[in-house]
Parts: structure tokens; sequence; C-alpha cells
């Protein structure tokens, strides 16, 4: 299991390939990397992340042990980024391993539920009017539900 919180661009075809090359026992690799969208207007400047060092880390890794926990995984891989963004940017990165498709999805998906609504990350969208900060969506927190 790997967790990162880092302001710097990760590579994503290297972070996958790196992720991918386990140790032969599992079958299924299933990766997600989230992008900074503009806004409906088009008008995104940047998106800033915000975040408590340690802390962050902590949860991220807490909930990373619950989806090893939860599903038959052989390894996780976290990243997630702060700091200023511009639309296209990555901002994170889920993968995960496991012997069958199953798990491997399942748990993707969990933990991007957990990213999405629970995750201690502050987002500010900074367009040419002015700048706010990025409310929790319920249905992020619905999603949370089937779980």
């Amino acid at each position: 299991m790997r967790i990162l919180v880092q302001e710097a661009p990760f590579d994503l075809g290297a972070e996958a390939n790196a992720f991918a090359a386990g140790d032969g026992a599992n079958g299924a690799i299933v990766t997600f990397t989230g992008v900074v969208r503009d806004l409906t207007t088009g008008d995104l400047d940047v998106m800033e992340i915000e975040h408590y060092p340690g802390m962050t880390e902590r949860a991220l890794t807490k909930i990373a042990q619950e989806a090893m926990d939860r599903w038959a995984l052989g390894d996780v891989l976290v990243i997630h980024r702060h700091g200023r963004l511009a639309a296209g940017d990555r901002i994170m990165m889920v993968a995960t391993a496991a012997p069958h498709r199953k798990d491997a999805f399942e748990a993707a998906e969990y933990l991007m539920d957990y990213l999405k609504s629970r995750a201690p990350f502050w987002k500010k969208e900074i367009t040419k009017s002015g700048e706010e900060w990025v409310a929790a969506k319920d249905e992020d927190e619905d999603a949370l539900t089937r779980w």
C-alpha cells in the first residue's frame, strides 16, 4: 500500500506501470484518475487544494487499509495533489490490485467515494470573477451509503 499527498504532478503511465508490476498473484488492476475540469462557465483560472499534512496522510492510509481488509486486495495506491491546479491537471489517482476484477473495481469505487466526500482536502475555485470554496455535494455523500 502506498499513499502520496504531493504538490508535484505525477506521471500517470509510470505510476500505473510500476503498480501493475506486482508479484503475479493479482489478475486485475483498476486505475482511476481525477482531472480538474473547467467550470460550465468556462472561466476557471485555477483550483486551490489545501490539506493538513500528517492528518491527511493518516486519513487516507486508514481508508486504504479498510479497503484492503474488506476486499481481497493485493495492493492499493492513492495519490492526491494539493496546491494550485489548472483545468486539465491531474488531481488524483487510485489504483487497486486483486486476484479478481470484482474486488479491484469495488475497492476502487469505495476509495473514490471516500475521497470525494470525506478526505480532508479543501478546494477553492478561482475564476475571473472571484473565489469560491467548493461545497460538498449531496450525491457524493449519498454514494457512501452503499458501502
